[in-house]
């Protein structure tokens, strides 16, 4: 079992900035990834970034590739993501999610959720 637990998130202006942390617990594969999405009202939810936790390396949905970076902290357990030159679209609940790596391959389903942070872009 693993948990994820959020903060972070917040009322913004357009152009400002945001830090969302997600902290890790629990029994976790040696090898694993954490990845944020976003829901708007009335959209599907979409995948935002990920990192592998041990090796570090990451990835981005083109919207925001530019303006946001994922990062973790091993001593901490947690993972963050830093958004900045944020906009309207932007606006949605943003989730953490666990899935455990295996290989070279990206995770076909993430299993663990947070339980969201609301992040709000005023025009």
């Amino acid at each position: 079992q693993v948990q994820l637990v959020e903060s972070g998130g917040g009322l913004v202006q357009a152009g400002g900035s945001l830090r969302l942390s997600c902290e890790v617990s629990g029994r976790t594969f040696s090898s694993y990834y954490m990845g944020w999405f976003r829901q708007a009202p009335g959209k599907e939810r979409e995948f935002v970034s990920r990192i592998h936790w041990s090796r570090g390396s990451t990835y981005y949905a083109d919207s925001v590739k530019g303006r946001f970076t994922i990062s973790r902290d091993n001593a901490k357990n947690t993972v963050y993501l830093q958004m900045n030159s944020l906009k309207f679209e932007d606006t949605a609940v943003y989730y953490c999610a666990y899935a455990a790596a295996f290989g070279w391959s990206p995770p076909e389903r993430y299993d663990y959720w947070g339980q969201g942070a609301q992040v709000t872009v005023s025009s």
